[in-house]
């Protein structure tokens, strides 16, 4: 660790008592590591908005996009740790990429805490309304009867949406190429625009282009059908036994006081646990979860040794 790090650390240590008591006193940001329109954005802004208006400091969302989320980690990881920057990670970035990626310039389970989970939910597999295939098995068909034609498009190698579609791929026994994006917006809009075959968007992201017509779902990747999409098949009708479920959740940079921490986590799941919250959340296929920073590095621990045997078993890699 360098010199001016560990500086860093220690004040934050000695002042934790003090800062905690007038936290925050300015201005805080979330760092997202996907370009904006996505999922996680999507997550982040509602969330912005109601600390800002829980805190009467703003909450600012500032999009960081690149390399599977390692960039945005990257800052958090860097800045210092005073709560005055926060990190709305999608899952894969702290649990699956440190196997992805050869070499990262932070390490997520050293540099980063866990303060809550703040969302989760299943993914869906989507399609523009021109593909042939009007269910989930019909694609599966159309994959195999043309092995590497199709592709698929998704938020960067190693993110939530790469592993999703390389999970169902696999279990699918599939061969269909993949189309790395900056972010699932992109992708989403190249899907829209038929650019791309298929993305397994989080509902999140996918589900205003589904209502609108503009996209159509093949299925959702939970075992049970959403009650945002009850029409869409769950995945599991086709492929038995296939789930996969993606989250959303707050972290900060290593040394933030735990005052501080538990303060973030506090307030962010009071304002989880309110009607609205979970309305919102529930029109973009999710739910609010809020646990303590304790349980969920606890489950962060355990999907990332998961996470290690699946990017093993795929040979999913960069650089």
């Amino acid at each position: 660790m360098k010199l001016s790090r560990i500086f860093a650390v220690l004040l934050a240590l000695a002042c934790s008592s003090a800062w905690a008591l007038d936290y925050p006193g300015k201005p805080v940001r979330i760092i997202v590591p996907f370009a904006p329109g996505g999922a996680t954005d999507i997550v982040t802004r509602l969330l912005a908005q109601k600390l800002t208006e829980a805190w009467g400091q703003s909450v600012i969302v500032e999009n960081r996009a690149g390399a599977g989320g390692n960039i945005g980690g990257e800052a958090v990881a860097r800045s210092t740790p005073d709560g005055y920057t926060l990190f709305m990670t999608s899952g894969s970035i702290v649990t699956a990429n440190q196997y992805v990626y050869k070499k990262m310039s932070f390490d997520p389970a050293k540099d980063l805490l866990p303060i809550t989970n703040v969302a989760s939910g299943p993914q869906v597999i989507v399609v523009n309304p021109s593909f042939p295939a009007k269910t989930l098995k019909q694609f599966m068909d159309e994959a195999r009867a043309k092995p590497g034609t199709l592709n698929y498009g998704h938020a960067g190698i190693g993110t939530q949406t790469h592993l999703a579609a390389e999970n169902f791929l696999y279990t699918a026994k599939l061969d269909v190429t993949s189309i790395p994006y900056k972010g699932e917006g992109p992708a989403m809009t190249d899907l829209v625009a038929n650019q791309i075959n298929m993305v397994t968007a989080n509902i999140a992201g996918a589900i205003g282009h589904i209502s609108q017509g503009k996209l159509r779902a093949l299925a959702v990747t939970g075992k049970q059908r959403s009650p945002q999409l009850p029409d869409v098949p769950a995945a599991a009708e086709s492929l038995p036994g296939f789930e996969n479920i993606g989250w959303f959740g707050l972290m900060a940079p290593a040394g933030t006081p735990k005052e501080i921490i538990d303060k973030v986590y506090r307030d962010t799941a009071k304002v989880l646990d309110t009607a609205e919250m979970r309305a919102r959340f529930y029109v973009l296929g999710m739910a609010p979860v809020g646990n303590t920073p304790e349980q969920f590095a606890l489950a962060i621990r355990e999907e990332s040794a998961r996470w290690a045997k699946v990017v093993r078993e795929r040979k999913i890699a960069v650089n």
